[in-house]
């Protein structure tokens, strides 16, 4: 049992000195596999946060901005009128839900 704790010590040790000199370089990102829903999902998550609903991910708070957040939704409602009889079923459906719930969203807020 020891001499296993020893191997892995030994491969974490070269591990960190593999990364010492690497001079801390990060990993390259490897972006996920576009596809529709994914590019739908990254419009609704900026209008959310321009929603007030999530906080901004660089500030770590909730900010509003509803007119951000109107210009967002207006560009989803045109993208879904251009792509009209072009999405599978799975994606007008994940789109409407999304764009419904925007808007619901933005209702709610501007009443206040």
């Amino acid at each position: 049992m020891e001499e296993k704790n020893k191997h892995i010590d030994n491969e974490w040790k070269e591990n960190v000195d593999k990364e010492k000199t690497q001079g801390g370089q990060e990993k390259e990102f490897i972006p996920p596999i576009p596809d529709f829903k994914f590019f739908v999902s990254t419009l609704s998550l900026q209008a959310s946060i321009f929603l007030g609903l999530i906080e901004n991910p660089v500030t770590n708070q909730k900010e509003e901005d509803l007119s951000q957040a109107k210009f967002i939704i207006d560009t989803l409602d045109m993208l879904r009128e251009k792509t009209k009889g072009n999405l599978n079923e799975e994606e007008g459906t994940f789109f409407e839900n999304v764009l419904y719930e925007l808007k619901m969203q933005y209702v709610e807020k501007t009443k206040k």
